[in-house]
């Protein structure tokens, strides 16, 4: 993933993006699902040898080079949800993600490789189009200022209709609608280890979903 002209490209794109349709949000039924049991990774697929649970948290950890971005994918698919993590980057400088509205993409040399939206944190905050436009016009200044490098974060993402909010430690970051909303699929969620030729490490916890949320709002705003 390209990191150095994110702001560039914010600035060049905004007013394109500023005239993306409004897709209403689906209708569903609201229910909130633990997706993470605390203890193993039950509901969840990917490689054995990058995932784990340690201390309450789902891990993702290489020590050797990861060639191509490989993901801990829910094994249900999602449209509208309210996500709630919390998230922390270990060990490297690299970013991490979660990603959604997509698919699992095995021919660009992975089995859980994902193509599809990306919420990106901390090293790049911001947003990232796997396998399609690359990166998003979303401003990662905001997220910047309330983001922890190599500690706990708390991420809320709520994707309704083809808008998306990002809350970074109880502050609204991204506010951002997808100009092309036939992108737009229902999809597994995927927890991102970065294709990496060093070590790293990544971990998650607390991860608490609503699908067809009840409130139109980052819940966590103001906390």
């Amino acid at each position: 993933v390209i990191l150095f002209s994110a702001t560039a490209v914010w600035a060049t794109c905004r007013n394109a993006h500023a005239q993306a349709p409004e897709v209403p949000p689906r209708e569903g039924v609201s229910e909130t699902i633990k997706l993470f049991n605390g203890r193993d990774i039950e509901g969840w697929v990917g490689h054995q040898k990058y995932w784990s649970v340690e201390d309450g948290a789902i891990v993702g950890r290489n020590t050797d080079p990861v060639m191509v971005s490989t993901y801990l994918l829910t094994k249900k698919s999602y449209t509208d949800f309210r996500l709630k993590a919390t998230v922390k980057l270990v060990q490297s400088e690299m970013h991490s993600g979660i990603a959604f509205w997509g698919r699992i993409a095995p021919e660009m040399g992975d089995p859980y490789t994902y193509a599809g939206h990306l919420v990106m944190f901390p090293s790049g905050w911001g947003m990232f189009d796997l396998y399609g436009r690359r990166l998003l016009p979303v401003d990662p200044a905001p997220a910047k200022r309330v983001g922890r490098q190599h500690d706990w974060n708390d991420l809320e993402i709520l994707a309704q209709g083809n808008r998306v909010r990002v809350a970074v430690n109880g502050t609204q970051v991204i506010d951002w609608r997808d100009p092309e909303p036939s992108r737009i699929k229902a999809a597994p969620i995927g927890l991102q280890l970065h294709s990496n030729k060093v070590p790293q490490e990544v971990r998650f916890k607390n991860l608490l979903l609503e699908t067809f949320p009840k409130e139109d709002r980052l819940l966590s705003v103001g906390k």
